[in-house]
């Protein structure tokens, strides 16, 4: 089982678009600054995530938020919900 997660930092409220097959592991690294991408915008909140069955079908909707455009009006409209 692979997740998709979003995160959102509560410094610079932009989000942070992932994905794992360990989704409890994962946060903790990012929870401790071990996450490179994420080290200086903590605190991070996670408002979204979706699991997939396979690591090609996380990997292409990881893709697919990290695109812009209608991605990232979908995904701002989604958590705001």
């Amino acid at each position: 089982m692979f997740t998709v997660y979003v995160l959102k930092s509560q410094k610079d409220s932009k989000f942070y678009v992932g994905f794992t097959n360990n989704l409890l592991r994962r946060l903790s690294q990012h929870a401790e600054g071990l996450v490179y991408s994420t080290r200086y915008r903590r605190p991070l909140d996670l408002v979204y995530k979706e699991e997939f069955a396979t690591k090609e079908e996380a990997q292409a909707r990881e893709r697919y938020f990290k695109g812009g455009g209608k991605a990232k009006k979908f995904l701002k409209e989604l958590i705001e919900k």
